[in-house]
């Protein structure tokens, strides 16, 4: 794996996907990148998870993403397989969400609560339920399942795709002071300015 900035500053993007254990941040920090450099962002777990909380159908997937990711500079969040080729391959930095384990279960655990409590209503009318983390595709098994899993490939993964500038961020900290450097370029703005919000592809 070549070397990854931890953090990097000052680094020039426009088309960044985030990437990070379930219960990460991944959504939220994307979100404030978005918003500080002015371009649109893509949810991944809003495009999969259909009402019922059935999987988006593969191909309906990747042509969400493919959408997305033809436009100029854009923000995207999500770690799905089915899908991972197109985004990888277009984005021209990847920012890491590396945190510890026990964090990032906590952080987790916290949101599932809350969730079940409130009934916050999250894609497409799907709510966490408490009967639902019994299942053994609820977050917090997903969480054990992949955690360690996705750090040991990641570098590997990563090595697949040179164009890609890596910031790989290991705690909240180190993720508020890059957030806090990043300005949008001339360039950026310009990119930004051009462009044109697809219409989400109809099933």
């Amino acid at each position: 794996m070549r070397p990854a900035c931890s953090p990097c500053f000052s680094v020039p993007v426009q088309r960044i996907l985030v990437i990070g254990t379930t219960g990460s941040g991944k959504t939220t920090l994307a979100r404030a990148i978005a918003g500080r450099l002015g371009l649109p962002h893509g949810e991944q777990d809003a495009w999969n998870h259909q009402p019922g909380w059935q999987p988006a159908p593969t191909e309906q997937f990747r042509a969400q993403v493919t959408a997305f990711t033809a436009q100029s500079a854009w923000v995207m969040d999500g770690n799905y397989s089915k899908a991972q080729d197109i985004g990888w391959s277009r984005a021209d930095t990847l920012v890491w969400l590396d945190y510890p384990a026990p964090l990032v279960f906590w952080r987790l655990l916290r949101r599932t609560v809350r969730r079940v409590v409130t009934q916050q209503e999250l894609w497409n009318g799907n709510r966490e339920s408490l009967r639902g983390q019994f299942s053994r595709e609820s977050v917090l098994p997903w969480f054990f399942r992949t955690h360690w899993k996705r750090r040991r490939e990641t570098p590997q993964r990563i090595a697949q795709f040179p164009q890609l500038g890596v910031i790989r961020l290991r705690s909240p900290g180190e993720a508020a002071r890059w957030l806090a450097s990043l300005s949008a370029t001339p360039e950026m703005q310009t990119a930004a300015s051009q462009i044109t919000i697809r219409p989400e592809p109809q099933p």
